[in-house]
């Protein structure tokens, strides 16, 4: 069987003693860059890659980043973490990934996984608080929508602003039967505050909040079924503010099939705004986050706390949100 090539190995291949390839790879010292050069060379040539849990045990940080998000197959997630990377690797951390759908076995195990592997950091999309609460005050942990921790940075959009400016804009648009879809009420996070929104519009209008809620967020099946419901029980329904795109192209795509005439008879708005969603769905009016921004400050973010550094106030303020208006609101695209 043939064995993995050693430091041993590096050092007889460049020349030099293996004190100087530790060296060269933990940065350590002057060396020249010849020399460098020559141990690099000789890394290539044998096919060398060096140890990085023994490195971090020398130099006391990994440069990964755990990153615990419920699924990539959800737009929204897919295309943050997708931003989360890029920042990462800018900033020279690299990043394990873990899809825990919410599961909170699955999360707790994920958790044990990135402390055993010395991660310096954590940034967490999902929704099962308890779980984190301890271990927040030891690791430095960054929230994204979610409040998981007393001690853990939050980055969110203005939830309550995008909420308030899709329940005017069908209320401008002659809705007045409009009905609000979210997800768990019993998930504390700060999405709720698009439903707070909806709730304070309609009532400030003088107009009844009707609320429906989908418990299980990524169960393809349970989004129709409510989806179903909601038609079935509202037919002169003329406005559906949907708590996330995907939830607004399954109520779009139902409306297609049974007939029902968007936006005439029946006007949505979403929210996220993702370059998928959006490339798909162009006809779909939505309330579009700042994903490439939200991204980049929780990796900020983490990386002061990694460093001990001040977090400035600025980058705990909630990001901004646009209106960016389609079909399904309005006969004419907006220009």
């Amino acid at each position: 069987m043939k064995t993995k090539p050693k430091l041993e190995d590096v050092a007889k291949h460049a020349g030099v003693s293996p004190t100087t390839v530790s060296r060269v790879l933990n940065n350590r010292g002057y060396i020249s860059e010849e020399t460098r050069k020559r141990v690099h060379n000789a890394m290539e040539k044998i096919n060398y890659f060096p140890n990085e849990m023994a490195r971090s045990l020398f130099t006391k940080q990994s440069n990964i980043i755990g990153l615990i998000f419920p699924t990539v197959s959800n737009p929204f997630f897919a295309e943050l973490i997708y931003n989360i990377e890029i920042k990462c690797e800018e900033l020279g951390y690299k990043v394990f990934l873990c899809n825990s759908l919410n599961n909170m076995d699955k999360e707790k195990k994920y958790l044990d996984m990135l402390q055993r592997n010395q991660v310096d950091g954590i940034i967490v999309g999902s929704h099962n608080r308890g779980i984190f609460e301890q271990v927040s005050t030891s690791l430095p942990i960054v929230a994204v929508d979610q409040y998981i921790s007393n001690s853990a940075p939050i980055v969110s959009s203005d939830n309550y602003l995008g909420g308030k400016l899709a329940t005017e804009h069908l209320i401008k648009r002659g809705c007045k039967k409009i009905i609000h879809i979210s997800g768990p009420s019993r998930l504390d996070t700060p999405t709720h505050l698009r439903t707070s929104a909806y709730k304070d519009i309609m009532t400030a209008y003088g107009l009844k909040p009707i609320i429906y809620e989908i418990n299980k967020t990524f169960n393809a099946k349970e989004n129709h079924k409510v989806i179903s419901q909601v038609f079935h029980e509202n037919p002169d329904m003329d406005g559906i503010f949907a708590s996330d795109d995907i939830i607004a192209a399954n109520i779009y795509n139902k409306a297609v099939r049974i007939g029902k005439n968007v936006p005439e008879e029946l006007k949505i708005v979403g929210f996220d705004g993702t370059e998928a969603v959006r490339n798909f769905l162009p006809q779909l009016t939505t309330i579009q986050q700042s994903i490439p921004e939200m991204a980049e400050r929780a990796v900020i973010i983490l990386d002061k706390k990694i460093k001990n550094e001040e977090i400035s106030s600025h980058l705990c303020k909630p990001l901004d949100i646009i209106l960016v208006e389609g079909a399904s609101t309005t006969n004419v695209f907006a220009t």
